[in-house]
C-alpha cells in the first residue's frame, strides 16, 4: 500500500482535531445554553410564586386565601401555558388559577416548609413546575401549611433551545469550513519547501540542475546540505576515477620506457635486470593508484576520526625513511580536533604533505591541528626552500613538479588536493615562519 503524502496526513490529522474541537465546543455551548435557559425559567417561576404570596389575603379567621384574579393575565386565560395551584390546611383548602379550567392537572408536590421543589417535564405533564411550602398562622395562633405550585409550558423553552442549536451549528459549520480552507492554505504554504526540494531533485535527475539551491528553512537546511554533499561526492568520485586513470597512465610511462629501452638493446641480462627492477615499481604504482581511486571522500553523517593519534604515526614512519636528515619536529594537536571521513583519505593527504615536508625541509617541521565549531584547520610548515607563489597553481596539477632532482611522479601534492576537494575542503600554500612552505588545510 502506498504511504499517504505528508500533506494528506497533516490535512487529515488537522481536520480530525478541528472536528473534535468544534464538536466539543458546540456540545459545551449547547449544554451551557440549555442549563442557562432552564435556570432562567426556574427564576421566572420562582418570581411567580413570590407574586402569589404577594397577592394572598386573609379570611375572617386569618387563614390564607388567593384572589380570583391575579396580576399576571396569563393566570386568567385558559390554556395560556402558565398555571398555578395552592393547597393547604391538610387538604381543606384548594385553589387553582383560571388558566387550569377544563384541565385535570395536579402539579402539587409538597416539600417541607421553606424548601423549593423543582419538577422537570415528563411524558405525562409537559410543564416545568416549581413548588414552595410555607407555614401560615391564623388568628387563633394555629399554624397551617400551604404549598404553592406554579407550572410553565416547556414548549417555548424547547423552541428557544432548538433555534439556538440551529444558529450555533450553522455558525460552527461555516467556521469549520473556513478553518479547513485556511489550514489547507497554511499547510500548502508550509510544505512548499518540501515540494521545491522534490522539484529540484527531478531537475537534477534529468540533468537540468547540478545541486539544490539555497534559501530553505532552517529545519531543511541540514537535509538539503546533506543531499548536496552526496551529489558533490558522486560527482567528485567520478572525476577522481578519471584522474586516477590518467595518473596511472602517467606513472607507468617511465617504467614502460625503461623496459622498452632494455628490450631494444637485445641484451638479455640488461632486460632481465630492468624487468626485475621495474615490475615491482609498476606493481607499487598500480596499488597506490587503486588505493587513491577508492578514496571515499566526504561521507555524509560520517564518524568523527581523531587527528591526534594519526599524525604521530605518520611522523614516526617518515622519521625512519628520512633518518639521515635528522629532522626535528613539533606537534601541536588539539584533543577535540576530528576529521569527518575515512582514515584512509586522511592518511593519504597527510602522508603526501608530510612526505613533501620531510623531502624538502632542512631541519625543522611544525605540525598543528585546531578545531572550531565549524572548521578543522591543519597546518604543516617546513624550513626548506619554499614554493614560489607563481608555481603554486602549477604544482596542484597532476604530474607537475618544482624540483626535478627529487624522485617521484609529481602527483603527491595534486593527489592530496583532489582528496581535500572531494571533502569540500581547501588547500592553501603560503610562506612559513621557518622560511619554507606552509600548507594550510581547512575542512
Amino acid at each position: 500500500m502506498k504511504p499517504l503524502s505528508l500533506h494528506i496526513r497533516l490535512v487529515l490529522a488537522a481536520s480530525l482535531i478541528l472536528t473534535a474541537f468544534l464538536g466539543l465546543t458546540g456540545w459545551a455551548l449547547d449544554k451551557a445554553y440549555s442549563e442557562s435557559a432552564e435556570n432562567a425559567m426556574q427564576k421566572q417561576l420562582q418570581g411567580q410564586i413570590y407574586a402569589l404570596l404577594a397577592a394572598a389575603d386573609e379570611d375572617e379567621q386569618g387563614r390564607m386565601r388567593l384572589p380570583l384574579t391575579l396580576p399576571d393575565p396569563r393566570f386568567s386565560n385558559p390554556d395560556s401555558g402558565l398555571y398555578a395551584q395552592v393547597e393547604g390546611e391538610a387538604g381543606g383548602y384548594q385553589w387553582q388559577s383560571a388558566s387550569l379550567v377544563g384541565q385535570s392537572l395536579n402539579i402539587i408536590h409538597s416539600p417541607p416548609p421553606g424548601k423549593w421543589h423543582y419538577q422537570k417535564p415528563t411524558n405525562a405533564i409537559k410543564l416545568y413546575t416549581v413548588n414552595f411550602s410555607i407555614t401560615w398562622e391564623d388568628k387563633n395562633n394555629t399554624e397551617h401549611i400551604y404549598t404553592l405550585a406554579v407550572g410553565g409550558d416547556i414548549t417555548p423553552l424547547l423552541s428557544q433551545i432548538k433555534s439556538f442549536r440551529v444558529t450555533l451549528w450553522t455558525w460552527l459549520g461555516g467556521l469549520a469550513l473556513l478553518l479547513l480552507l485556511a489550514q489547507g492554505a497554511v499547510l500548502r504554504w508550509g510544505l512548499k519547501p518540501l515540494r521545491t526540494v522534490a522539484q529540484e531533485l527531478r531537475l537534477i535527475e534529468t540533468g537540468k540542475a547540478e545541486k539544490l539551491s539555497g534559501g530553505y528553512p532552517s529545519e531543511l537546511q541540514r537535509l538539503t546540505g546533506n543531499i548536496n554533499s552526496l551529489i558533490h561526492h558522486s560527482q567528485a568520485s567520478q572525476e577522481r576515477y578519471r584522474n586516477s586513470l590518467g595518473d596511472l597512465a602517467h606513472s607507468l610511462k617511465t617504467p614502460l620506457a625503461v623496459l622498452q629501452g632494455a628490450a631494444e638493446t637485445h641484451d638479455k641480462m640488461q632486460l632481465q635486470a630492468a624487468v626485475e627492477e621495474q615490475i615491482p615499481r609498476m606493481n607499487e604504482i598500480v596499488q597506490h593508484q587503486l588505493q587513491r581511486a577508492t578514496a571515499a571522500g566526504k561521507i555524509t553523517l560520517a564518524k568523527a576520526i581523531p587527528i591526534a593519534p594519526i599524525i604521530p604515526k605518520i611522523v614516526r614512519s617518515l622519521d625512519k625513511i628520512y633518518q639521515n636528515k635528522n629532522i626535528t619536529h613539533t606537534i601541536a594537536i588539539e584533543e577535540q580536533a576530528h576529521f569527518f571521513g575515512t582514515e584512509g583519505d586522511l592518511m593519504e593527504v597527510l602522508g603526501n604533505l608530510l612526505d613533501n615536508a620531510y623531502k624538502y625541509g632542512n631541519t625543522q617541521i611544525n605540525i598543528s591541528a585546531a578545531q572550531t565549531t565549524e572548521k578543522l584547520i591543519i597546518q604543516i610548515e617546513d624550513d626548506g626552500p619554499g614554493i614560489p607563489a607563481d608555481q603554486i597553481n602549477t604544482l596542484l596539477k597532476r604530474g607537475q613538479r618544482a624540483d626535478e632532482q627529487q624522485p617521484g611522479q609529481g602527483i603527491g601534492l595534486s593527489a592530496a588536493h583532489e582528496i581535500i576537494h572531494l571533502h569540500q575542503g581547501t588547500l592553501e600554500i603560503s610562506k612559513s615562519k621557518l622560511g619554507g612552505a606552509k600548507i594550510t588545510l581547512t575542512f
